[in-house]
């Protein structure tokens, strides 16, 4: 359902400009109309943490652009308007919430949902109803494809896939961690890690490991001591665990129940700071990938991170959060090298982007791809910290 304007004003959320651009000096006018960008967000359901980032980080960017000015589009200037929307973190909400922002509030373009089982739906609806979907963080393959292959025309994503990041995972447990027999276990009817969790083992094998478990559970099991005893009986070095966040804590607690003495591997999927809140020392010496550096020295970062800080009360921002702000700025070049504000031409003006240095790293679409060539970031966390380890770069 959508959220009300009330119903948004009692969150702890920065108020985003409706109907008004307001200019610095205090003067207010407005050229032409509204211009309306749709959230999909996961505010509820199994991973709230990820929808919270994604309303905050888009409603800052919205915030910044209209105090700066609004958006000029063919020499009209516009306030934008989120609409923001929650899945539950559900699929079938995902695809509804996206069918209601393109038909009943005619939005311009989306902006989510974040998790792949919701971004895959909500990605149909797009496509049949001609309505550029920007995923900040669904990273599964299947978003920006259809089933036969084909490259969806009005889909793109502003992560790194499945693809490369288990690719890069692979690279970073073989070459890094050394490891020679790795173990996995992933829900296979959750898109992300059941593609993350192929990839991992089929590059891993590539590279001359041996894959000595691959144990699977289904949503909502959390009783998984069995699938950890075949695990612990393997011997691995490794157990790789593409699972979201908020699961994350109860595995390894299970895990070293079991007497599993392995490295751990995560995916981005862990990337944000309640995972170490509910895991503790459980977690404190594993590894994942993620999509930008809090910590990185880059201007880009550094702005971001500063203004997100000051409208939240000095909460670091996470992938999410990241990843949903380039996916505005974005946004926001493509509608000023539109030739007007319909969705037809800021889908033509989004498709000949030029690389766009964000928060996240250099973000550029090649050879017709609707994948950004990224980079992926591998983390530690030690001492209740998510630190720093090295990036693991494309080919």
């Amino acid at each position: 359902m959508r959220l009300s304007q009330a119903k948004l004003a009692s969150l702890p959320v920065l108020a985003v400009a409706l109907g008004a651009l307001v200019l610095p000096g205090g003067g207010c006018t407005k050229s032409g109309p509204d211009i309306k960008i749709g959230v999909i967000a996961e505010l509820t359901g199994d991973v709230p943490a990820i929808g919270a980032s994604c309303r905050k980080a888009a409603e800052l960017a919205v915030k910044q652009i209209n105090d700066d000015g609004g958006v000029e589009v063919a020499g009209v200037r516009h306030v934008l308007r989120l609409v923001i929307e929650d899945s539950g973190g559900k699929p079938e909400p995902a695809a509804e919430a996206a069918k209601k922002l393109i038909d009943e509030e005619k939005v311009i373009a989306i902006v989510g949902p974040n998790a792949s089982f919701g971004a895959v739906p909500a990605a149909a609806v797009a496509e049949a109803g001609k309505t550029l979907l920007l995923t900040p963080a669904g990273s599964a393959p299947r978003i920006t494809v259809d089933d036969t292959g084909a490259t969806r025309k009005w889909v793109y994503r502003a992560c790194f896939t499945d693809v490369f990041g288990g690719k890069a995972l692979a690279k970073f447990a073989y070459g890094y961690i050394r490891a020679r027999k790795a173990a996995v276990l992933y829900n296979p009817a959750s898109d992300a890690p059941k593609s993350q969790a192929e990839q991992f083992k089929k590059d891993f094998e590539a590279m001359g490991g041996q894959i000595v478990a691959f144990e699977t559970y289904s949503a909502g099991e959390t009783d998984l001591s069995a699938q950890f005893k075949k695990i612990a009986e393997a011997g691995p070095d490794l157990v790789f665990l593409p699972c979201y966040y908020s699961e994350v804590a109860n595995q390894l607690k299970q895990a070293h129940a079991a007497g599993i003495k392995a490295h751990f591997l995560g995916s981005d999927n862990w990337s944000n700071p309640s995972l170490i809140e509910k895991s503790g020392a459980d977690v404190d010496g594993a590894y994942f990938s993620a999509h930008y550096s809090p910590g990185a020295m880059v201007d880009a970062v550094g702005k971001f991170r500063a203004a997100f800080e000051k409208a939240y009360g000095g909460e670091t921002p996470d992938d999410v959060a990241a990843l949903t702000y380039d996916s505005m700025e974005l946004l926001k070049k493509a509608l000023k090298g539109a030739k007007e504000p319909t969705r037809e031409a800021l889908l033509e003006s989004f498709a000949s982007l030029e690389p766009y240095d964000g928060v996240t790293g250099k973000i550029v679409y090649k050879n017709g791809s609707h994948d950004p060539v990224k980079s992926v970031v591998m983390k530690q966390f030690k001492g209740g910290k998510a630190t720093f380890v090295t990036n693991i770069d494309p080919d």
